[in-house]
């Protein structure tokens, strides 16, 4: 395989399909600056940008090198903390010497890098072009970043005074040519079809081999529990999975979408879904989690399926024979990480009717952490109001059950009742009692999880019906005190 590290071109024989771009960066390469903390993609000392060419602009963004396929780089440009200062070092990094953004000094090289992805986008993306950022930009930037030292307020100082420099660009024309022209994978066991036709040969002559998307999850059996993964297909190349269609009836979402793709598509169709997407996790995760993948997996705190749960989408499955079959998301869970998926199948599209998208919806999650956590309980709700009677209403839930689901008893309780029957929320209320069966674990316990849960529908029902609940989330605080 063949892509561009930094400045230099590069042929890899991949042996491993399992192989990190971490591993890679470091004990073949020798390029420490890159470190690694926590190998699971939440600390952020890994960070790397990878650009790809798209159209007629080489596009960067960040990724956790710990947890991405080396093969899922074939064909793009990597770039590291090494590569930043050419003939003067980057606007970012000067920031972080005069602001005192680095102690230990562990973290810095992820930080630089998100700050740098950040900074580069200020200056190259058409939408944000020459925008002051604000404080909260740059926090949000870093929200896949931990520094254990300085409390982040020199961090911030430093990523807005860097925003004030222009940013030198990542590539030169060598390597734009080198995108341009590159073969990605040649013999490796890692394998990237561009259409469901390939994939389905590919399945075919391989049928152990894994589906990989993000890999998000799956390369933590690499990272976690040094587990190899003989052969991997990737997915988030074919063509039918990147789709993202509107039509008179139906909003369709290919699988292979990211998170952040996802929200930047969805901005001006389904609003309240990019409004959402800050909340799951981070950038660097975001740049490469899927839809697809956050469904399949079947986890019963993921974020997405409460929310397409409660927008009625239907899912399209395909297998190796190339035959597909459609079903409603809230039969595809069987049980805990089990679905209705088989070891044949790929998950090809969500299907959102378009009706649901013009209704009422709310989409909560508690988490101890605002940004790059995982929710205690997620909480989506969609109603349909006429004449001041809920027509239709939608409850689903996250964490509270084996599987993400919808409590139809608690909507049965509303329909066909007045916005403002307290007795209606109170009989939902007791359905949600009644119904969910929430688990405790480090992360809340039982009790905690069917209050907030009940409370959520409240707080649903309550704005509904036109109160205004602030948004508790804290700002970016600069540190600075004011004395009276």
């Amino acid at each position: 395989m063949k892509f561009v590290l930094n400045q230099e071109l590069v042929t890899v024989e991949l042996e491993d399909a399992s192989t990190t771009v971490l591993s890679y960066l470091r004990t073949q390469k020798r390029s420490v600056g890159t470190k690694e903390g926590c190998a699971s993609g939440d600390c952020g000392a890994c960070t790397c940008l990878v650009g790809e060419l798209e159209k007629d602009t080489v596009n960067y963004h960040t990724i956790n090198s710990c947890i991405t396929p080396l093969g899922a780089i074939a064909g793009k440009h990597l770039v590291t903390v090494e590569h930043l200062a050419q003939e003067q070092i980057h606007p970012v990094q000067a920031a972080m010497v005069k602001y005192h953004g680095s102690q230990c000094g562990f973290c810095t090289p992820g930080f630089v890098m998100s700050l740098t992805a950040f900074h580069n986008a200020l200056f190259t993306n058409a939408d944000i072009t020459h925008q002051q950022p604000t404080r909260e930009d740059v926090s949000s930037a870093v929200a896949g970043n931990l520094c254990r030292c300085t409390g982040y307020r020199p961090i911030l100082d430093a990523g807005m005074a860097a925003c004030q420099s222009p940013a030198p660009q990542l590539h030169n024309s060598e390597v734009r040519h080198w995108l341009e022209n590159l073969d990605a994978l040649d013999d490796t066991p890692y394998y990237a079809p561009q259409t469901l036709a390939e994939w389905s040969e590919l399945k075919s002559a391989f049928p152990a081999a894994r589906a990989i998307a993000g890999g998000t999850d799956l390369m933590l059996e690499v990272t976690q529990h040094y587990r190899d993964i003989p052969q991997l297909i990737d997915v988030t190349q074919i063509r039918e999975l990147r789709v993202f269609d509107l039509t008179d009836k139906k909003l369709v979402l290919g699988a292979g979408l990211s998170y952040t793709q996802l929200a930047e598509r969805c901005s001006s169709v389904f609003p309240a879904l990019t409004a959402f997407m800050p909340r799951l996790a981070s950038p660097q995760i975001r740049n490469r989690g899927t839809l697809g993948g956050n469904i399949a997996n079947a986890s019963p705190i993921a974020d997405t399926p409460p929310i397409l749960l409660a927008m009625d989408a239907t899912i399209e499955l395909n297998n190796a024979a190339y035959q597909r079959r459609t079903l409603p998301l809230d039969e595809f869970y069987l049980g805990y990480k089990q679905t209705q998926l088989a070891k044949n199948e790929l998950l090809v599209s969500v299907r959102i009717p378009v009706a649901a998208l013009t209704h009422f919806h709310r989409f909560y999650k508690v988490s101890k952490r605002y940004e790059d956590d995982i929710s205690a309980v997620m909480g989506a709700f969609r109603f349909h109001i006429e004449n001041g009677v809920f027509k239709e209403a939608r409850i689903a839930y996250g964490g509270v059950a084996a599987t993400p689901l919808r409590v139809k008893s608690a909507e049965a309780a509303l329909i066909d009742q007045t916005m403002d029957n307290e007795n209606a929320l109170a009989n939902a209320l007791q359905n949600l009692a009644d119904t969910l069966e929430p688990l405790s674990d480090v992360r809340a316990s039982a009790g905690y999880r069917l209050t907030i849960a009940m409370n959520l529908l409240r707080k649903a029902w309550l704005e509904a019906n036109g109160e205004h609940l602030p948004d508790l989330h804290t700002t970016a605080y600069s540190g600075e005190v004011g004395y009276a």
